[in-house]
């Protein structure tokens, strides 16, 4: 673990939702457990009682306290304004390091330096602008803003090389130092879920969304039949703007009695409703649910998309096509035909994904980045 005197660090990002919050809640309550003073900027457009709930939960490890200011999910007012706010506030509490996460986040963070803070300034994509591509105007703007504002840049953190491939790709090979650290999880999500009894065979955890590959899941679950002959069934948790479009495909392929919807609902506790995690989206950056199966000892069958093959590690060759139902269905087929060889590949990947992706790990990663760029200030 780095050693030295606690740092005033202000994280910065948009809204307080999704794995990029996610980051961000376990980074604050790991730098504030190690002596360092935190605080937070959130977008003040954004309150919703859950993302209320959320912040109330960090406050107690914001010693820094929690800001809010307007910014606008494109382009608008707030982004000629929050900068200076953000600024101001960084001279007030005497912040040595302002950490911008996503688009707005990685935007508002080094404007702020432009506009004059003295902190130094570190950005972590999450996706984000990478997301925008160069044939939309936004896509145009906020790539064109990125490579201005890369002199303002102390470091661009990728949690995964894939998306550090990405940006040099859309936008550029940076100039400035960058480094890849992997997000990581907490120590007690390593302990090991305890299957019920009643488990469905399949079990996926996601968005409702086409991107999520829940379409090609729901194909490939067809022909797949337990070793006894039955056949094999699915949960699927999760909410979003597809649902009824795929309610009413399981009701044409005949899988109502097949598939559970449950909605929305967390990770941890559903996958002992499942005994092998199914991960087959089209696109991703590095998703957590995978890394949260893996670490709750699921078998997990996933595609070659984004990070994940770095999640993967020495088991990436199971990886299956994005988009590829024969692909998919074969896959879930050798699962259940061969539970054995999805255990020991399960216990491969463990051991990969604790010695790389721990919270611990991450934030160790962090902090001396933190403490390299202050240097060189």
């Amino acid at each position: 673990m780095p050693a030295g005197p606690g740092l005033r660090i202000l994280q910065v990002m948009r809204a307080p939702v999704g794995g990029l919050f996610r980051h961000v809640a376990d980074l604050t309550r790991e730098l504030s457990a190690r002596g360092h003073s935190v605080g937070l900027v959130v977008d003040s457009l954004a309150n919703d009682a859950q993302t209320e709930s959320r912040l109330t939960d960090l406050l107690p490890h914001a010693a820094l306290g929690i800001h809010r200011f307007a910014m606008p999910r494109g382009l608008g007012g707030g982004d000629l304004i929050t900068p200076f706010a953000v600024r101001t506030l960084a001279r007030s509490l005497d912040i040595q390091v302002m950490h911008g996460h996503g688009a707005k986040g990685g935007f508002y963070a080094r404007l702020a330096r432009l506009a004059g803070s003295k902190a130094v300034a570190l950005y972590t994509p999450h996706g984000g602008v990478l997301h925008f591509p160069t044939s939309s105007l936004s896509g145009r703007i906020f790539h064109r803003l990125e490579r201005a504002l890369m002199a303002q840049t102390g470091a661009i953190i990728f949690e995964s090389a894939y998306a550090h491939g990405i940006y040099s790709a859309l936008i550029g090979a940076p100039t400035c130092p960058t480094e890849v650290i992997h997000n990581g999880l907490l120590p007690e999500e390593f302990v090991p879920v305890v299957t019920l009894r009643d488990a469905a065979d399949f079990v996926f955890v996601g968005e409702l969304r086409e991107l999520k590959g829940i379409h090609v899941l729901i194909e490939a679950l067809v022909g797949v039949t337990r070793p006894d002959g039955q056949h094999a069934t699915l949960v699927m948790a999760g909410d979003g703007a597809a649902r009824l479009e795929l309610e009413a495909r399981i009701a044409q392929l005949g899988l109502t009695q097949r598939v559970t919807l449950l909605g929305a609902r967390p990770a941890r506790p559903t996958f002992a409703k499942g005994r092998i995690a199914v991960v087959p989206s089209l696109a991703e950056s590095l998703p957590y649910v995978v890394l949260e199966a893996a670490a709750a000892r699921l078998p997990v069958i996933a595609t070659h998309v984004g990070g994940i093959p770095e999640i993967f590690g020495p088991t990436a060759s199971s990886l299956v096509p994005g988009g590829d139902v024969v692909a998919l269905q074969n896959a879930m087929q050798a699962a259940l035909d061969n539970p054995e060889q999805a255990h020991a590949e399960m216990e491969t990947r463990l051991r990969h994904i604790e010695q790389k992706f721990s919270l611990s790990v991450m934030a160790d990663g962090i902090e001396a980045l933190y403490r390299t760029v202050l240097g060189r200030a």
